[in-house]
């Protein structure tokens, strides 16, 4: 279903440029307080703003007479514009907004400016400088200052430790409503993030995050707004879903992270250092020593019985399975089933490359000393297995250097490699109409 997005812009002098800065308001049933929130924002950006900045006001499907009060203020101030989404969604209405905007840096604010004006320069100095990618304010910062009753506070933090402990987030204050965007990188982004509504913010973060976006965290003043028209248990309902949703397609490799880190340009800083090579190498030899521990334990288990030989070969080969699939998901981040089963071959080839390194090893030793004790073979083990183990960690790195599907993600690189222009996002999502300020049509 198409969704119709219309425009409605105050005309811009012949030869500006585009702002610097697009600040959005999403609003919903907001007659009574958006004027004064307009004025009062369009004040700020005028007489203390060092940037070029326009205001865009986002009506999520008002009922009342927002859309009418939007327009007379769009009319009535310069570098103030309208866009009217027939359907709710803050999420929507910010992504509607950000795909087209022809701002160098995207933001939104909620409209009862909870948040102090003064730290909106903060908030967006950095990614005008190109030093970050998003910004967002956090009130759960101990420079913040806050002033909110305990039942927001309560469930603010407690939502924010959900996070924390279930996505591994490592941002503060995912839902705190002021928060900037680079625009070229919103253009990349905005198409993996599915939420229309509430969640969207969550979801930009954690995604940003994963991709390996520099995220610029600002401490803020906010006051609660007593009159806020957020459903508390309506909208908790939906961030479960929302955690339950990503998380998911986050452990099945369902997005396309790497190469959208490619798209973004989060490649190694030092040509030949590989992007993540210590976390790596950290998540390996803990991956190595449990496998090294369980393979020790087999080998003296099953010694007595076969040999020391057989004991060796089976030991390696039942730990070989376990390590490639442990360090496909934990060392290298690969999920889902797809080209799980080729990966096992190609470990198995890596395994047959620490089989030849162990078994020769003790070869050599029972040449040189027959009797050699269960003690003095384990030790001539772990040194083989030591040389093994390096080999194993280049072997692997290079059979997961392209994740479970090549191919797909190859195609899907190109694809985020070309972001839309605000033309072609136009084209491929919804209609879009500008008109004169106050233009009704």
């Amino acid at each position: 279903m198409t969704e119709t997005v219309t425009v409605a812009a105050t005309e811009r002098t012949e030869g500006t440029g585009a702002p610097v800065l697009d600040v959005v308001i999403p609003v919903y049933n907001e007659e009574t307080d958006l004027g004064v929130c307009v004025r009062r924002l369009h004040a700020y950006l005028r007489d203390g703003f060092p940037f070029p900045a326009r205001i865009t006001i986002a009506d999520n499907a008002s009922t009342d007479d927002t859309l009418q009060v939007a327009r007379l203020l769009a009319g009535e101030l310069g570098d103030v514009r309208v866009v009217h989404l027939a359907a709710k969604g803050r999420g929507r209405a910010l992504r509607a907004v950000w795909e087209r905007s022809d701002a160098l840096v995207v933001t939104y604010m909620d409209v009862d400016l909870s948040t102090d004006l003064n730290a909106l320069l903060p908030l967006v100095a950095p990614l005008i400088t190109g030093h970050s990618d998003l910004a967002i304010g956090t009130r759960l910062d101990s420079a913040s200052r806050v002033v909110r009753g305990p039942k927001r506070e309560i469930i603010s933090r407690c939502y924010n430790l959900l996070l924390k402990a279930s996505l591994r987030v490592q941002f503060s204050d995912a839902q705190c409503g002021f928060k900037a965007m680079r625009a070229d990188v919103a253009r990349r982004l905005l198409p993996l993030v599915h939420d229309g509504e509430w969640f969207f913010d969550t979801e930009l973060l954690v995604l940003a995050e994963r991709v390996g976006l520099r995220i610029h965290e600002v401490p803020v003043d906010w006051i609660d707004d007593p009159d806020s028209r957020v459903d508390i248990i309506d909208t908790a309902r939906k961030d479960l879903r929302g955690i339950w949703r990503l998380g998911r397609a986050l452990t099945a490799g369902a997005l396309p992270l790497q190469e959208l880190r490619r798209a973004v340009g989060r490649e190694p800083l030092v040509p030949g250092v590989p992007l993540g090579m210590v976390g790596q190498l950290v998540r390996f030899a803990i991956v190595g020593v449990l496998s090294t521990l369980a393979y020790l334990l087999l080998y003296v288990v099953l010694q007595p019985f076969t040999g020391a030989q057989v004991a060796n070969s089976a030991a390696l080969l039942i730990t070989a399975v376990a390590n490639t699939a442990a360090n496909r998901a934990f060392t290298f981040g690969v999920r889902g089933s797809t080209g799980v089963v080729s990966h096992q071959f190609q470990g198995l080839a890596i395994f047959g490359i620490g089989l030849t390194l162990t078994s020769g090893a003790l070869f050599a030793l029972h040449q040189w000393a027959p009797g050699a004790s269960v003690h003095l073979e384990l030790s001539v083990l772990v040194l083989a297995n030591l040389v093994a183990t390096l080999v194993r960690f280049i072997g692997l790195r290079w059979v997961f250097r392209d994740g479970a599907d090549p191919a797909g993600r190859r195609a899907r690189s190109r694809a985020l490699a070309e972001p839309r222009s605000t033309a072609t996002a136009a084209s491929k999502s919804a209609p879009i109409a500008f008109g004169r300020a106050g233009d009704h049509r």
